[in-house]
């Protein structure tokens, strides 16, 4: 048996053959077979509420309840993209909401799972704007609006967010290193797992003298990508679609 950890799926009606490689994955024998799975945010492109009627909630609800239904746990943690996934869905769905920076014993080692954004420091811009759209008052907000209404605001800001891609430095967006060490230092821990930066890579780092770990997970733009912690044993891999 494994724990298993994916993020930043980032699921859309306009890339089905995403979805169906989800489904597909969630139904095999692995993830059948696994101690956990672990969905570290961005599962969709954009999340406008728990209360939507579209079928690609529907389609993610079904995969996640099969698999937990048949006795292994699904842990999810919001992203920037599905922060307003709420608890009604959750239950729908069979997961388990986590906060973000929970800590967990995975494989017999206590591990940080972060989505990753709280990392990025240097963004001071991106960060800004997170801390505004997380409050209770902007979410409650957003919630109140038509369905319709819904789709168009996370339409345009996807577009907002395609363009400030395309103009802003990279390194601005990977994670402060310095902020990896704190945020691992104030856990305990000596390893963290993450996603967000689409930057999948294993690093090995050394914290107050002493060895520690950082896990990135990978996107699933040109293929999936899924972590496979079994014992002492790490494995970073990619899916193929179709």
């Amino acid at each position: 048996m494994s724990t298993l950890f994916i993020a930043d799926l980032h699921l859309d009606e306009a890339r089905p053959s995403v979805t169906e490689l989800f489904e597909r994955y969630l139904a095999s024998d692995e993830v059948r077979s696994a101690t956990a799975l672990y969905i570290l945010g961005d599962l969709v492109e954009a999340w406008i509420g728990d209360d939507d009627d579209a079928e690609l909630p529907r389609r993610i609800a079904a995969a996640t309840r099969k698999l937990s239904d048949r006795g292994v746990p699904v842990y999810f943690m919001v992203g920037n993209r599905d922060f307003l996934l709420g608890q009604a869905f959750a239950e729908r769905a069979g997961m388990t909401l986590l906060d973000d920076g929970t800590v967990h014993d995975v494989e017999g080692v206590p591990t940080l799972l972060m989505h990753g954004d709280l990392l990025c420091t240097d963004d001071t811009e991106y960060q800004a704007v997170r801390a505004q759209v997380r409050t209770d008052t902007w979410k409650q907000q957003i919630l109140a609006m038509p369905l319709a209404a819904r789709r168009a605001f996370a339409a345009k800001a996807r577009d907002d967010s395609k363009s400030r891609t395309g103009r802003i430095d990279e390194t601005i967006m990977d994670v402060n290193p310095d902020a990896v060490k704190d945020a691992m230092r104030r856990a305990g821990v000596s390893r963290l797992v993450h996603g967000h930066t689409h930057r999948p890579a294993i690093h090995d780092l050394t914290i107050d003298g002493a060895p520690a770990q950082r896990i990135v997970l990978g996107d699933w733009y040109d293929h999936g990508s899924v972590l496979r912690i079994d014992g002492a044993s790490i494995e970073l891999r990619g899916l193929a679609f179709g």
